[in-house]
């Protein structure tokens, strides 16, 4: 840098200012220090910068699998959001939500020096009692109920759930299917209560939920089943990759949709617009789960405490072409139920 300095006849510190990209340097100057850098072959040594500011300007993040829609675009908008911060990313995949496992994965984000951490994963393995977290290092928490422990970025699965169910009972469905989402998620136990408990308080009968796994091919095998049950007339999907299997289903066994059954599905993948039919679905902001995440993870570091408590991103109902009224003969079904209940 001394040398930089004697060669562009300006002071180390302003090197210091053009290297580190800080707009208060005269254009005129900035290039003279850019060519001295270029004709000495001075490059930034970012390790050296981060011993002596003890800033490393990178973010580490946790998650289990690059598989699901929700997982993918939330990572794009954290690197992207890191990026116009100045932070770079270091991504640790976990093969197996197994204590060891996540534990590794804190441990050598330790190793490769980070000053925050985003975790997208079941936050039951972030027992603080049993991990060891890096010193110093900042936490977030995507899609968790650990706000009382840790910063959680989610979105409103709840009310998404409730809207997508109120949706088929307004258009006249006597109950609603539900294909769930695995055991263990938190987002499919949350979109699962929040179904049953859209049911109950209607007074309407809960159909056993149907367990899939986000795959399109696991929507396909459990509506195989839905497609068998004649009073089957609603299905709400707790995500759009099984609705898409689903809608196969129903499609091979005669099933027309939305005429004998309407799907909502969850999330509003770009795909789902093209779905045949176009998919009803709950609109997913991973954009804004993304920043989010970075926010809060800059304004501890920067603040130099943790932050606790869940911030919830709303979600919304997009409305296409595969919900309508259910077929006549159930209408007229509903209707008697409704005169045998008064």
């Amino acid at each position: 840098m001394a040398d930089v300095a004697r060669a562009a006849g300006v002071s180390s510190q302003t090197v210091s200012r053009v290297s580190n990209g800080h707009a208060n340097v005269v254009e005129e100057t900035r290039q003279r220090v850019l060519r001295a850098m270029r004709d000495l072959g001075y490059r930034p040594n970012s390790a050296a910068r981060a011993l002596k500011s003890g800033e490393f300007r990178t973010l580490g993040v946790i998650l289990f699998t690059l598989s699901t829609t929700g997982n993918v675009r939330t990572l794009e908008a954290i690197a992207t959001s890191a990026a116009e911060e100045g932070y770079a990313i270091t991504l640790i995949p976990v093969a197996a939500p197994r204590q060891m496992d996540v534990r590794g994965a804190f441990t050598r984000l330790g190793e490769l020096a980070v000053d925050g951490i985003i975790v997208i994963m079941e936050v039951h393995l972030l027992d603080a009692a049993v991990l060891s977290l890096p010193p110093s290092v900042q936490l977030v928490v995507v899609d968790s109920d650990a706000g009382d422990h840790y910063s959680v970025i989610d979105t409103d699965q709840a009310g998404g759930t409730r809207a997508a169910v109120r949706h088929l009972l307004d258009l006249g469905h006597t109950t609603v299917a539900h294909l769930a989402g695995p055991d263990g998620s938190f987002a499919a136990q949350r979109r699962a209560d929040a179904w049953r408990q859209v049911l109950e308080e209607a007074g309407l009968t809960v159909p056993p939920p149907v367990r899939g796994d986000w795959s399109a091919e696991s929507g396909y095998r459990a509506g195989l089943a839905l497609a068998a049950d004649p009073d089957c007339t609603a299905v709400f999907v707790a995500n759009d990759q099984m609705a898409l299997g689903l809608l196969r289903a129903l499609h091979e066994k005669g099933r027309r949709v939305p005429e004998d059954v309407s799907v909502v599905g969850y999330d509003d993948i770009p795909e789902s617009a093209s779905f045949i039919p176009p998919l009803t679905t709950v609109h997913q902001d991973f954009g804004a789960v993304g920043r989010l995440c970075v926010e809060s993870v800059l304004r501890q570091i920067r603040d130099d405490r943790p932050e606790h408590g869940t911030t919830l991103v709303p979600t919304r109902l997009v409305v296409r072409s595969s919900t309508a009224p259910p077929p006549a003969r159930h209408t007229g079904r509903r209707a008697t139920a409704t005169r045998r209940a008064r």
